[in-house]
């Protein structure tokens, strides 16, 4: 799981306000009803995002059909997501979690794009707002038509929204983007992990079309700390979730 912090203050430095933001790619929020845990899913999820102090949070590969929510009572947290009917394949759902006191004010609650995209319009202040996608890429052996698709309507979202909105980026992009800050200098840092795949290439461009930076490679970390998933085969591990903001709120 990765995080992000954003610090939202008036001109004059007063009523500074901090919201912790997390990606997280749950696998699924299905329960099982042959698990040993006794926990549902979710109550196990919003134990993990009370622990990090994550105030919104996007989940993806959630399996949950439809759309709907479910509220934690407990942790103080609400899940949401959106998308396709009971019968369609559930494998790809995107969707948010947020601390109660969130939900309960939000004006506008997520619009699902498709499966994969999920976006969410917040109001900081009056003359700040953020608009937070919540995304899970096609993997590397995905065909080409579903990965151009999923980057055509990244393109178009991003596209639609004003240039006065911070855009907050949360998600599992299924990809490598290393560690070369020379060719990448404005769209990742200097603590970036590994070598780009061809995913990583295809993401790096989009994040320089948009002038996006991504956040898991600016801050000077043991890869330990970094990474969350370990190749099967060699047994390295990479970062797969990723926190992407755009270069100027860095």
């Amino acid at each position: 799981m990765g995080s992000y912090t954003h610090r939202d203050h008036h001109s004059c430095g007063q009523n500074k306000k901090r919201l912790n933001f997390g990606t997280w790619n749950v696998r699924t929020l299905i329960n099982n009803p042959k698990s040993d845990c006794p926990e549902k899913q979710t109550a196990i999820v919003v134990q993990e995002l009370a622990r990090h102090n994550i105030n919104i949070a996007a989940v993806s590969k959630t399996q949950l059909a439809e759309e709907g929510q479910l509220r934690e009572v407990s942790r103080g947290y609400t899940f949401f997501w959106k998308r396709k009917p009971n019968h369609d394949p559930c494998i790809h759902r995107v969707g948010f979690v947020f601390r109660n006191k969130i939900a309960d004010i939000l004006p506008e609650l997520s619009l699902s794009v498709n499966e994969r995209l999920m976006t969410l319009h917040l109001h900081f202040s009056q003359n700040q707002r953020a608009t937070v996608i919540s995304a899970f890429a096609p993997t590397l052996h995905s065909d080409e038509e579903v990965k151009e698709g999923f980057y055509s309507d990244f393109d178009n979202i991003l596209a639609s929204i004003s240039r006065d909105n911070k855009v907050i980026l949360l998600g599992d992009f299924n990809t490598w983007v290393g560690r070369d800050h020379e060719i990448w200098s404005r769209t990742i840092s200097k603590s970036g992990v590994g070598k780009a795949n061809a995913n990583g290439i295809l993401l790096l461009t989009k994040c320089a079309q948009h002038g996006l930076i991504i956040t898991n490679t600016v801050f000077c970390q043991k890869d330990q700390l970094k990474t969350m998933w370990r190749h099967p085969r060699s047994e390295h591990w990479h970062i797969l979730d990723y926190i992407i903001i755009q270069g100027r709120d860095q």
